[in-house]
This record gives C-alpha cells, structure tokens and sequence, in this order.
C-alpha cells in the first residue's frame, strides 16, 4: 500500500490581516481530501524555522471551531520570516532542506507570501525539478502592497485599502475642526508601487473633498511642484490632507527619506523606508508657517483585523483552497492568480500562473490609473478598488475585544 503523501505550509515575508485565511483555506481542503494526503504541517517561523525542525502538525492541534477562528485572525499563526535561498544550487542548505521533506514525506508544500517568498516556491521548484524529486511546490500570494504580477490583486490588499481609507477619513475629521490652516501629511506603506496610498482616495466623499493630494512612488516627486499643489489647495480650503508613499523619490531616483541619510537594508537587500512623512512635515512649517503634523500609519496598515475586508477574507481562503486542488492535478512551480470577471457586479475566478514569471517582478498603478497632475488617483482605480473592500468581517468578540487564535 503506498503511504499518502503529506502537505507542508508555511507564511513568510509581512503580515497581512487575511495571510491565516489562506492557510486556512489549505488545511479545511487538505482535510476533505484524506484519501489523497496524510498530514498536515505548518513550518514555524518559515522555511528558517522549518530548517531548525521547527513545525507543527495543524491537522491534529486545531480543532473545527479553532480553524474558524484562524480566518479571522490577524498577522501570521505560524510565524514569518525574511530568509532567501541562495541563487547557488550547489549550496549545502538545498540537500539539508530536501532531506528535511522527504524525512516528512511531504508531496505538496505551500509558501503563503508576496514576491520574495514567490522567490523562495521558485527555487525549490526548479531544485526539485532538476534533481528529479517529487514534490510540488506552490506559492500562495499575500501582500498588503498588491504589487505581485499576473494576478488582479492580493489578498491582504484590500483588508488594508479598507483600514487605510477608514482611517484617512477619520483623520479628515478629525483635522476640519478648527479654522486656522493646517496641514496633515499621512505616509502609508509602498516602496516602489503606491497600491495602498492610492486607496486613501476612497476617504472622500465628494469630488475635491480631503485628501486633496495623493502622491505614489510611480511619479516622480519635487518639492517645488509639492509647494505649488499645496498654494493651489488652499485657495479652495483651510484644512489640507495629504497623503504619500513612503517610497515617492525624486527624477534621479531618489527615495526622498533618503535625504536624511538614515535609510537601511534588509536581508534581500531593499531599502527599509521611514519617514518622508516627517521630511514632509517640517518643509511645509518652513515654506509656509502654518501648523503642520504629520502621521505614519506603520504596522497597523496590515494587522488590523477589525477593519479586514470580508471579500478579502473569502478570497484568501478562496487562494488556499485552491491550491490544494492544484496540487491534487500536479501543478508544481506556479503561484495561485485571480482573474476578475467583472467590476459591477464583482466577479472573479482563480488561476495558476508560473512561479518563475512573477518573482522578482512588481506591478505599479497603470499610469492610465494616475491623474495627469501626478497627484491624484482616475476612476478606473476606484471602479478597481472598491469591490476588493466589501463586507464586514462576521469576527467572533469576547468581552468587548476580538478574540483571536494564538498559537500554543
């Protein structure tokens, strides 16, 4: 009798307020097919967790009413990491990882994760594939940036678009108060794709309603012309909000938080980008000696679960159900893709898409997407974004709080 391969999965790279929505996705389809798998693991911490033998079995410690939970649990139930893989194939952590899975027996292994775990589901794919080993290897996509190729969207995105424009909104408010002129400079998320900041446009309520300017990494970004849009909008109003990507950089390329001198390196290399938002601040009290704030919205862009988008969650779950039954037809080196359908009313189906052609790649706003002026979103982007933030999360409370499943 041969013995039913077993499924691994693991969640890398950001955390997303749907990323335990896919993972539960997989393990609920991989337990309606127990003819074809056996176990279930979840690597802890990654594939550096799963290199220390750090993993658990999600098939036998969750239970039915746990796993409805972790739909709608934010951040990563198994932990992340930012770990790459050499380029070398010959590298000795390539035959320790594979002796890893096949002591696990495992047939199917799922990276949840954006574009460097998509990196990651590459190289084991074409590892395997070249040395002949049987194991299928599918990423499933994941990132509040919704910067990932050959797909419509990610999930995680539109979770963040939600809490984003709830927030700006809030933040309008908040900011109309008094008379005087101010100004309130948001900076949002976005390195080299401005996905979230452009879904503070969703914050208004009317056409020339706050924010008044939108500025995303896909334009080039000058401070003079910055002085001149923020001239033009106070003529029509005292209270300006304004939001921009931590990304925005100038002609030259460069990234405008770099003219502090402070930015960093991660471990694949890409700069870590803070506070273009304070640069921002302290040239609008300079040039026009009004009172100025300005407000980084950070982590809980991506971790808050009160404001997760229930069609986000769906389609998250959607994502990891799906890849299992890929792996059931033997698709190996792809990542799951959504293809939209329809804007009104909303319709979308899943797909496969190679691996191969979407790591190390980025998707910008279309700058048919982009207003002329560089500082303002069209409504192609909102016909877009709109759908993608629809539904309240039916989430279970406990004692006026969330309640969330951590793991033991």
């Amino acid at each position: 009798m041969t013995t039913k391969k077993n499924i691994l999965i693991g969640q890398s790279g950001g955390p997303t307020a749907v990323i335990n929505a896919s993972l539960c996705g997989i393990v609920k389809e991989g337990l309606k097919h127990k003819d074809c798998f056996g176990e279930i693991y979840g690597m802890i911490n990654g594939i550096e967790g799963f290199l220390s033998d750090h993993y658990m079995n999600l098939s036998q410690d969750l239970s039915e009413e746990e796993l409805q939970l972790l739909a709608y649990t934010p951040a990563a139930y198994l932990g992340s990491c930012r770990f790459k893989l050499p380029e070398d194939f010959t590298s000795p952590i390539y035959v320790t990882l594979f002796e890893k899975l096949q002591a696990l027996n495992i047939g199917v292994f799922f990276y949840i994760g954006g574009n460097d775990s998509m990196d990651t589901a590459s190289k084991l794919s074409r590892y395997a594939a070249a040395h002949k080993i049987d194991i299928c290897f599918l990423g499933i996509p994941k990132t509040i940036d919704n910067d990932l190729v050959l797909t419509d969207h990610t999930p995680g995105y539109g979770s963040a678009a939600k809490y984003v424009a709830s927030t700006v909104r809030e933040i309008v408010l908040d900011s109309s108060v008094y008379q005087q002129k101010s100004v309130t400079i948001i900076e949002l998320m976005g390195r080299h794709a401005g996905w979230l900041t452009a879904a503070s446009v969703l914050a208004r309520k009317h056409a020339l309603d706050n924010p008044v300017l939108i500025y995303l990494p896909e334009v080039p970004f000058s401070l003079e012309q910055f002085k001149r849009d923020i001239e033009a909008a106070f003529t029509r109003q005292n209270n300006l909000i304004i939001c921009v990507s931590e990304g925005i950089q100038d002609a030259k390329g460069h990234f405008l938080c770099e003219y502090t001198n402070s930015s960093q390196v991660d471990n694949f290399g890409h700069k870590m980008l803070t506070g273009c938002g304070k640069i921002l601040e302290n040239y609008v009290k300079e040039q026009f000696h009004v009172k100025v704030r300005s407000v980084e919205l950070n982590v809980c862009q991506r971790c808050s679960g009160m404001m997760a988008s229930q069609t986000d969650i769906d389609e998250a779950m959607l994502a990891g159900s799906f890849g299992v039954l890929a792996a059931m037809e033997g698709k190996t080196g792809c990542m799951i893709s959504f293809e939209r359908d329809a804007d009104v009313p909303y319709q979308m189906h899943c797909s496969t898409q190679d691996v191969n052609q979407i790591c190390n790649r980025e998707k910008c706003i279309p700058s048919s997407w982009i207003c002329e002026s560089g500082n303002d979103l069209t409504e192609d982007f909102l016909r877009y974004v709109t759908p993608l933030i629809q539904g309240e999360a039916q989430r279970v409370m406990e004692n006026g709080l969330p309640k969330y499943l951590y793991r033991k």
